[in-house]
């Protein structure tokens, strides 16, 4: 299949043949409100046409944003500062067993980058009772498409085949 793209499963580190699906989520009603599959290994790239597509989807764009880790670049963050969201991205993953980072005290410097503003806010109480709604939020919408529904794989082969179904998955 000309469309398909051999890419490094994260979890196994085994190379396989593969899409990578994504999903944005309503935090308060877990209302999967845009799609979109891509053929890129990892998420670097894939918060802003995100972004852009919720907006084009809802006609206006979320107050905050909510990503893990794999979604985290210097551009991301400034988009979303640009476009007048609050970003709670971090830059690393964090393991359940590490312990949170103390929160920052002081005033923040004046000459803090954007995104060291907001890699600062994620360390507040705040800034983590916040970013803990990501996985109460959208872990659950994939554990429903994967476990609750069986949907483990697509069965269309193609790029615009497989977003035409991921999108009547979703």
């Amino acid at each position: 299949d000309p469309d398909s793209r051999i890419m490094l499963d994260g979890a196994t580190k085994a190379f396989t043949q593969a899409y990578n699906a994504q999903a944005a989520v309503d935090c308060d009603s877990q209302v999967i409100v845009c799609a979109d599959v891509t053929q890129q290994a990892n998420d670097k790239q894939q918060l802003i046409p995100m972004l852009q597509e919720i907006e084009e989807n809802l006609g206006e764009i979320p107050d905050r944003v909510l990503a893990d880790a794999g979604y985290f670049t210097e551009e991301a963050v400034e988009s979303v500062v640009e476009g007048f969201m609050e970003p709670f991205i971090p830059r690393e993953r964090k393991k359940h067993s590490d312990l949170p980072e103390p929160a920052p005290r002081g005033r923040i410097p004046d000459n803090a980058s954007v995104v060291d503003r907001a890699l600062r806010k994620l360390k507040t109480k705040v800034g983590q009772q916040t970013y803990s709604k990501r996985k109460e939020t959208i872990e659950p919408v994939f554990g429903q498409i994967k476990e609750g529904r069986g949907i483990r794989a697509f069965l269309l082969r193609g790029l615009e085949k497989v977003k035409g179904e991921w999108n009547l998955i979703c």
